[in-house]
């Protein structure tokens, strides 16, 4: 966590936030980025935001910043494009380094990766046009889940109750990415476990009244119930967390995080996901586990600032340390 000398120097270093982009998750990554800006900011930080839609990475370049805060969610910002970029400009940045942020943005991958060290995921299958609906259906059984591989904020994603609705779910999944998955369905409560450096935040269980936490769910509805705490007893909630510390290890992260993770009706956790650069809206979880441990907004992300280190282009999954 964060310590008064290296918050001072950091004052005085320069900071760009990029956030923005051309991703699907541009209007998040838009409220991400504004909220980070303003919380540097009003801590005397010498800070400005870049949106590389407007100018790409020639802009960023121009601006020859100290530091560079990543608020930009989804394709060219998430999955490791930036963090190479700025590793050959020699930028130190916030969050997992290029292999990291590469493989935590593709779900199945990411998944193998679970898979060979043991650890708790739904079985999933990658779809075509060609896929076996009906060994699809059977395998993973009903209702099962259809999303893209490479997408986040739960855009594509559909929930499927019969084999007539695969194709159809499939194709809807199709049009945010050329690489489908179908996975197996939990049934069960839903949490999510941010990660700050070493410490896992306080989980924090996710209820929707509709019982699907998609886009308008998680960004629009004033309706979607975050409880904290979780309800889990200490002993389950620590074993959640060291969980979730694992799998974010397992594919390398660093600096911060999130894992969403299924409970089923057995009390067995499943993994579903990584977040390498999560939501720092008004509706994020991030800030609400941060909130609920008694960090502030502008104090998590100054500690999220703090975790920018030097790049080193040889690091697998976070960075050389400064």
């Amino acid at each position: 966590m964060s310590e008064p000398l290296s918050a001072q120097k950091l004052q005085h270093e320069s900071v760009v936030v990029v956030y923005g982009g051309t991703s699907s998750e541009r209007e998040v990554s838009l409220k991400s980025g504004a909220a980070v800006l303003a919380a540097l900011k009003r801590q005397g930080f010498n800070v400005v935001g870049y949106d590389p839609r407007e100018r790409g990475l020639t802009g960023l370049e121009q601006l020859a910043p100290d530091k560079v805060f990543i608020a930009l969610h989804g394709r060219g910002g998430e999955d490791g494009a930036l963090q190479g970029a700025l590793e050959l400009l020699d930028i130190p940045y916030t969050g997992s380094g290029v292999m990291a942020s590469a493989l935590g943005m593709d779900k199945q991958r990411t998944k193998l990766v679970w898979q060979a060290l043991n650890l708790p995921t739904p079985e999933s299958i990658i779809l075509d046009e060609r896929s076996d609906w009906e060994g699809v259906a059977e395998r993973l059984g009903l209702p099962l889940i259809v999303k893209p591989v490479h997408e986040g904020s739960t855009l594509g994603i559909n929930i499927v109750r019969s084999k007539e609705e695969l194709v159809s779910a499939y194709r809807d999944a199709a049009r945010f990415d050329a690489q489908v998955m179908a996975e197996r369905f939990v049934v069960g409560e839903e949490y999510t476990v941010a990660l700050l450096e070493e410490t896992a935040l306080p989980a924090i269980r996710v209820e929707v009244p509709g019982g699907f936490y998609d886009y308008e769910a998680k960004y629009l509805s004033n309706t979607t119930q975050y409880h904290l705490p979780c309800g889990l007893s200490a002993a389950d909630e620590k074993a959640l967390s060291v969980l979730c510390q694992r799998a974010f290890a397992a594919i390398g992260g660093s600096g911060w995080g999130r894992v969403d993770v299924m409970r089923d009706g057995e009390g067995k956790f499943w993994l579903l996901e990584v977040n390498t650069v999560p939501g720092m809206t008004d509706h994020s979880l991030v800030p609400q586990a941060a909130a609920y441990a008694g960090i502030s907004f502008d104090q998590l992300v100054m500690d999220i600032l703090i975790t920018a280190e030097r790049p080193n282009s040889l690091a697998l999954g976070g960075h050389e340390t400064a």
